[in-house]
């Protein structure tokens, strides 16, 4: 790596050599057996990738369709994630709003208790939830509110669950916010814990972006399994109180949902399984295992017959495509270890090799996996800063980067093509269909003529510097 890195951040950036992946220094220990430091809080100064603890407990609740999200705190943080997914729904729309108490400088020193159960007061009037979600936000954890004692209040006033959710942006990583959601997620459940098993699974950790929550479950019911509750993608009170019945719980997000799967295992006997629908080799591998799992023999049956079809329907169009692959070198950053292992398989199927991977949240066990699938040389890194997604993007000469919103001004500034792998996106990039969206968007983005009029940062300093000699001409002609 010739790339200059703070010291700080020397344990979280590593290019795997042939032996495994090792720091730029030979550091050892942290996280995983290849010394990688991760799931810990961001290096200050470092300008990090992750979001806040609300951030991360909104997005996973926010997909419940029916449910009222009331965010305590002043209105930017409503505003911030308001509509944040691109969640679809079957039923209601109510979850596609954001209300705020929009705390006052008033509120702040007198307390904003009595506020939110006005709000709440409000809320239930007019639009009669059965279910409520309160967030406390930074300067809730700052002046003390007891929300969970409102929350209460509200819960006997009222007679629907009013559940608390502690997630002050301070207090922790991303992740932290992920675990206040299951906690949350685990208080609506519990009292529902008694009911007996049916047939059937739930799904955590898909939230239904561009409809793929219904791509799985038409999977599956083309198997004969039933979904007893999707979490949280096109969710609603009534599945959620119901997932305690399930035989098995299929965790696509590890993430963000890791945490949720242990505590069901442990609180409600419902056992788990990892599974990714990216992919043709990763689609076909969940299905099949779904199906073992539950020892269903037809439904096993079921899943080969439509791998047979779906798998060389996707194999065929994607080989139509590979040989505009070919040389071509891809970069990844999204959020989960699991969607960054399954996107380098993706590549691979693809014929274009990945030169550059990290993750914000990812886990141990998840880098131990993804140093495994990397050719040597491979930079992998954690919660990284745009400087250093830049520089190392540059190094490697990636043709393409694979991130969120945040990354892509970072892809366009640098001439490099980029394809949405997150929360906005608009068209389905799980399953088999999946295949093909995502081979079409990344052969557009790979392809368009606009790459053959930029040279990267070069080009982009080249381009200011023009536009400010034109500033400098137009001043000269004008004066004051």
């Amino acid at each position: 790596m010739s790339a200059e890195i703070l010291e700080e951040r020397r344990q979280s950036i590593h290019t795997k050599e042939e032996h495994g992946a090792n720091t730029t220094k030979g550091n050892s220990g942290g996280c995983g057996g290849n010394g990688m430091r991760c799931d810990t809080a961001s290096v200050a100064g470092a300008v990090s990738q992750r979001a806040c603890v609300y951030c991360g407990a909104r997005v996973v609740l926010n997909p419940i369709t029916d449910a009222f999200h009331i965010v305590h705190g002043p209105i930017g943080c409503a505003s911030y994630t308001w509509d944040i997914r691109g969640s679809l729904t079957s039923g209601s729309e109510l979850y596609r709003n954001s209300f705020s108490t929009d705390l006052q400088e008033k509120d702040i020193v007198f307390g904003g208790a009595e506020k939110l159960a006005a709000a709440i007061d409000e809320a239930v009037a007019n639009y009669a939830p059965k279910l409520i979600f309160v967030y406390a936000t930074c300067i809730v954890g700052v002046i003390g509110d007891d929300i969970e004692a409102v929350c209460g209040q509200a819960e006997a006033k009222h007679g629907i669950r009013v559940i608390a959710v502690k997630a002050p942006g301070f207090s922790g990583t991303k992740s932290t916010g992920y675990r206040m959601a299951c906690n949350a997620l685990m208080q609506l459940m519990l009292p529902h814990a008694g009911q007996p098993k049916v047939q059937g699974v739930n799904i955590l950790g898909d939230y239904n972006l561009a409809g793929e929550m219904w791509i799985i479950k038409n999977y599956l019911r083309a198997m004969g399994i039933p979904v007893v509750a999707a979490i949280t993608g096109d969710a609603a009170y009534e599945a959620l109180v119901k997932a305690p019945a399930a035989q098995l719980n299929i965790v696509q997000c590890a993430g963000s949902m890791m945490y949720l799967a242990r505590r069901m295992e442990d609180e409600l006997g419902v056992p788990w399984m990892r599974a990714s629908f990216f992919g043709v080799e990763d689609t076909s591998t969940a299905l099949r295992q779904v199906a073992e799992r539950l020892g269903d023999v037809q439904a096993l049956h079921r899943a080969e017959t439509i791998i047979g079809k779906r798998s060389v329907e996707a194999t065929d169009f994607l080989d139509r495509y590979r040989p505009h692959f070919v040389g071509k070198k891809a970069a990844i950053f999204v959020g989960g270890g699991f969607k960054a292992i399954s996107l380098i398989r993706q590549f691979n199927e693809m014929g274009i090799e990945t030169v550059l991977v990290g993750t914000q949240t990812g886990k141990p066990e998840d880098y131990e996996i993804i140093a495994g699938l990397v050719n040597p040389g491979t930079v992998i890194l954690d919660d990284a800063n745009p400087a250093e997604l830049e520089a190392f993007m540059k190094e490697k000469g990636a043709d393409i980067l694979v991130g969120g919103v945040k990354e892509r001004p970072l892809a366009y500034k640098l001439g490099i093509a980029f394809c949405d792998h997150n929360h906005e996106r608009k068209h389905a990039l799980g399953g088999f269909e999946g295949v093909e969206n995502f081979t079409r968007e990344v052969n557009l983005s790979l392809s368009s003529p606009v790459w053959k009029h930029t040279r990267g940062a070069d080009s982009y300093a080249s381009t200011a510097s023009v536009q400010a000699d034109l500033v400098r001409r137009a001043l000269s002609a004008n004066p004051a």
